[in-house]
């Protein structure tokens, strides 16, 4: 199933707020990832902080970015829109 990424937020943590054209907001943790390839420059808050959406992926002015699908599959759905976010 095919969910495109709306917005994007950058999170403490290297964490992402993600809302998904359905209407869900999860959030998807980039730490993984922070090791691995072009990602490794994302370790710079303030590049980090960059991101935005493009063509309903996550990118970065670097090069870096990542698919919605990923987004979606390994993201954790937030169940309550009151839940506050650190």
């Amino acid at each position: 199933m095919y969910i495109g990424a709306k917005a994007v937020e950058p999170l403490s943590g290297f964490r992402l707020l993600i809302m998904f054209e359905n209407g869900e907001r999860r959030i998807f943790d980039m730490t993984p990832y922070l090791d691995t390839g072009v990602f490794r420059e994302l370790r710079e808050v303030s590049l980090f902080k960059s991101a935005r959406i493009s063509f309903d992926a996550v990118e970065w002015p670097n090069g870096a970015d990542i698919c919605p699908e990923t987004l979606y599959a390994d993201s954790t759905p937030i169940k309550s829109p009151a839940v506050a976010i650190p």
